[in-house]
C-alpha cells in the first residue's frame, strides 16, 4: 500500500484541504500505477513552530512536504509523472506556489518485503491477479475502504 505522509506547519492546512490533497495523491497514483485506490493511504504530519528547520533556520514560509513510500518496480516516466503531477495538485489544494513550496519525495519498497491486509504484497502490474487470488472476505473488506467515501 503505497503510503504518504504529508507535512506542513501546525494550522496551515484545513480539513477541507487535507481532504483535497488527500483526494488528489490518491487519484494521481492509481491513475499513474494502475493500482486500485484502495491501497492508497495519505497521513498527515502537523509540525509545530520551532521544531522545523531548513537551512538551519525555522521553517518561515507555506512549505507543504509530501514523502511517499511505494512499491518499487514502477517505470522512472511514471514516478517523475507522479510527483509533477502531485506537487501542482498539493499546490493547488493547499494555495501555495507548487514550484516552490511544494516538495514530493518517493521511496521504493521492495513489493515481497511488504505486508497488508496480512498478505503479501505483488510485483507492480499483479494487482488484479493478486487480488483476485485472495480469500473472499479479505477481497470484500479491502475493495469496501473505497466504498466508504
Amino acid at each position: 500500500m503505497p503510503t504518504y505522509y504529508c507535512t506542513s506547519a501546525q494550522g496551515r492546512l484545513t480539513a477541507e484541504q487535507k481532504g483535497r490533497i488527500a483526494g488528489e495523491i490518491t487519484r494521481i497514483h492509481a491513475e499513474v500505477t494502475g493500482a486500485p485506490s484502495y491501497f492508497a493511504q495519505v497521513i498527515f504530519n502537523e509540525v509545530t513552530a520551532g521544531n522545523w528547520f531548513m537551512g538551519g533556520v525555522p521553517v518561515a514560509h507555506d512549505h507543504v512536504f509530501v514523502y511517499g513510500h511505494i512499491r518499487a518496480g514502477r517505470a522512472a516516466v511514471d514516478k517523475t509523472r507522479m510527483v509533477r503531477l502531485m506537487a501542482d495538485a498539493v499546490g493547488e489544494a493547499a494555495n501555495v506556489d507548487s514550484r516552490r513550496a511544494v516538495w514530493v519525495y518517493l521511496n521504493e519498497l521492495q513489493p515481497r518485503q511488504m505486508i497488508e491486509f496480512g498478505h503479501v504484497l505483488p510485483e507492480p502490474g499483479d494487482e488484479p491477479a493478486w487480488t483476485e487470488g485472495l480469500p473472499d472476505e479479505d477481497r470484500a473488506f479491502m475493495q469496501s475502504i473505497v466504498r466508504r467515501r
